[in-house]
């Protein structure tokens, strides 16, 4: 079950994996690659043009594109099936984000309590810097007073306990919001995940009221909402709670995985 305006990410990938594929890239180091937009398509950034794009293709991890993922039903927690929240600090709010973890296609129903072993849980945030222009929903009129003009990171605050290595974004919204020259980076940051959002040569910026989703997964189901989100937009931080899993003393962290260092 797809969030309807939200197909993702870049590149003609293999990442679309199937959950045995993504059980597997439990285990093994996270590759190393990035995505930049060329003529309408996202590439590899095989050369850094800058010590900034060095430094984020050193960490890179395989990005994948959210229009190829095949989702089932959604985890109904809480506070329903998404969880829909103000990304802020103490200025303020500075986007609106609504999360979701899925269960593989072909489950109609996503109750980890029934869920079968090995199952791999998809966790899905859409992003709108600024807002998304639906009082009902998120911030709302909430963030009038402090308008986006520009957003460059969405990252986790905590480690993605269970991840996989399978991570990736919506290329469709990331190429209408900031063109199709856009480079989405994702990388491992002491065992979480960050996504890196760079214009390019020329390009637009990720701005107000521009949505983009981005999505990883785990063998872990969501304990609860957790404030372990955060995006930089206008050059601060602002933080918002989403599904987020507890640690575990067996599921394998990649990004911890890769570092040698194992553990979730």
């Amino acid at each position: 079950m797809n969030r309807a305006p939200s197909p993702i990410f870049s590149l003609p990938l293999t990442l679309a994996l199937a959950p045995a594929l993504a059980l597997a890239a439990c285990a093994e180091p996270v590759e190393q690659r990035s995505d930049r937009g060329v003529d309408g398509e996202t590439g590899d950034l095989e050369v850094a043009t800058t010590d900034g794009e060095a430094a984020l293709l050193a960490d890179a991890i395989p990005a994948g594109d959210f229009a190829d993922l095949e989702l089932g039903a959604k985890i109904i927690g809480p506070r329903g099936p998404e969880v829909k929240v103000a990304m802020s600090n103490e200025a303020g709010a500075f986007a609106d984000m609504t999360s979701y973890v899925a269960c593989p296609a072909g489950m109609a129903t996503c109750d980890p309590s029934e869920a079968p072993e090995g199952t791999v849980y998809t966790y899905v945030h859409t992003v709108f810097p600024g807002e998304d222009n639906d009082a009902a929903t998120g911030s709302g009129s909430g963030a009038d007073s402090s308008t986006v003009e520009l957003a460059e990171l969405f990252r986790m605050t905590g480690p993605a306990h269970g991840f996989t290595g399978n991570a990736g974004f919506s290329r469709a919204e990331a190429n209408a919001a900031v063109g199709d020259k856009v480079m989405v980076t994702v990388t491992c940051q002491d065992g979480a995940l960050a996504w890196t959002i760079d214009a390019g040569e020329g390009g637009d910026q990720w701005a107000q009221a521009e949505p983009i989703t981005f999505f990883w997964q785990s063998t872990l189901p969501p304990a609860g909402p957790a404030n372990r989100y955060e995006i930089t937009a206008n050059y601060t931080t602002a933080t918002g709670e989403g599904p987020y899993p507890a640690a575990s003393e067996t599921a394998t962290n990649a990004c911890l995985a890769s570092s040698g260092t194992g553990g979730s």
